[in-house]
């Protein structure tokens, strides 16, 4: 199948960015549209030095403008769906998490049918699969076990019934006549260099005197690096255009972890920063009974004052059962359907994370000289 062509939505965020950067590498790619509702100039500007055959096209547009969204999907043959908004605070309204997450991913179905794009790939979150309670206990979980999440909470719900959405596409018929063909991707909690979590963690510790707040350290996970789930996206899309493994691929979702060893949230943040003279806080907090108590306490307190006044908590019960439970998951299956191996080792993750961590901390010291002076 020579010639294709790629969308790709939510360009400009954290994965999007690396999935561009591995597509503009691909074999007979013709085009690949990096969509995104704004771009930073820097972003702007290393897309357009990508080493590319591929001609690379900027969009600025936003996933709920329906003649936007068809006019990006016009002449491609495959759809890679990353944007969302991620919040687990609270901060930003229900409403507007609902709209673009699940709202706007069937917007995009709907123009993937009106435009006749046959491939659909929805980059989906753990999320979706829980924890649902930190007493919950799932070791190398796997699909089979079909885990859903029951937190009413905007980020999880969206993301399930957005999932729910695109798997249920699979085998839509298209305005030309031909068949979409959709699959998810579930990646563990993602990190990596310019990691959003890690940046805001890494800026607050270095205004505490390299202090990490604690957060997770009743958790084991198996977080996943940035660029190993960027590379199961553009396993995805070619296993979408291959006729041999298109049949067990479509309508199925994937969980995309990798060789990291599994561990607390804590722990990977002092790992990746440990070389910079980062540690832990070694106080006393509070057992995870009662911390799970006092975000329902505090939530509830918010839920009462709501008519007068927004109170936002500082934690939730969602954000504490999936800061701190055993929650860690297999990627056998990706490696049997898509051919997924990790592209890059937890050494060389770490390492990568490690030194951008170590730019963050020469821009703080160059910021507190120019204010000492």
């Amino acid at each position: 199948m020579p010639g294709w062509s790629c969308l790709v939505t939510g360009a400009g965020g954290f994965l999007g960015q690396r999935i561009i950067r591995l597509l503009a590498q691909e074999k007979e790619l013709q085009e690949v549209r990096a969509l995104d509702k704004v771009f930073r100039p820097e972003t702007r500007e290393e897309f357009s030095k990508l080493q590319t055959k591929a001609k690379v096209t900027v969009l600025e547009g936003d996933i709920l403008d329906a003649q936007c969204l068809r006019r990006a999907c016009q002449g491609v043959s495959v759809v890679i769906h990353t944007a969302a908004v991620i919040d687990y605070l609270g901060a930003i309204p229900r409403q507007t998490i609902l709209d673009i997450n699940l709202k706007g991913t069937q917007n995009l179905l709907e123009a993937c049918v009106q435009a006749s794009v046959p491939a659909f790939i929805y980059t989906s979150s753990i999320d979706v699969a829980g924890p649902n309670s930190y007493k919950e206990i799932i070791l190398n979980g796997h699909e089979e076990e079909q885990l859903e999440t029951i937190w009413p909470d905007p980020y999880p719900y969206s993301k399930k019934m957005a999932e729910r959405a695109v798997l249920a596409a699979n085998g839509c018929s298209l305005k030309n006549g031909g068949i979409l063909h959709t699959c998810a991707l579930r990646p563990m909690y993602i990190y990596g260099e310019k990691s959003p979590y890690i940046y805001v963690t890494m800026v607050r510790a270095l205004k505490n005197n390299g202090i990490l707040d604690v957060t997770g350290k009743f958790s084991t996970v198996n977080p996943v690096y940035v660029g190993n789930v960027a590379w199961a996206h553009i396993l995805a899309a070619r296993g979408l255009r291959d006729p041999k493994k298109l049949p067990s691929i479509q309508g199925q979702f994937y969980y995309i972890s990798d060789d990291t060893p599994h561990q607390s949230y804590d722990d990977l943040n002092c790992t990746v920063s440990k070389d910079w003279g980062f540690h832990l806080d070694s106080s006393w907090s509070l057992p995870l009974p009662m911390l799970y108590w006092l975000a329902f306490l505090l939530e509830t307190v918010s839920f009462l004052l709501h008519p007068i006044y927004n109170y936002q908590p500082p934690f939730n019960c969602h954000l504490v059962t999936m800061s701190n439970s055993v929650f860690t998951f297999s990627y056998k299956k990706a490696q049997r359907d898509l051919g997924y191996e990790p592209l890059v080792s937890w050494e060389e993750a770490r390492q990568k994370t490690s030194q951008w961590i170590g730019s963050l901390v020469e821009q703080h010291k160059g910021t507190l000289n120019t204010k000492s002076e």
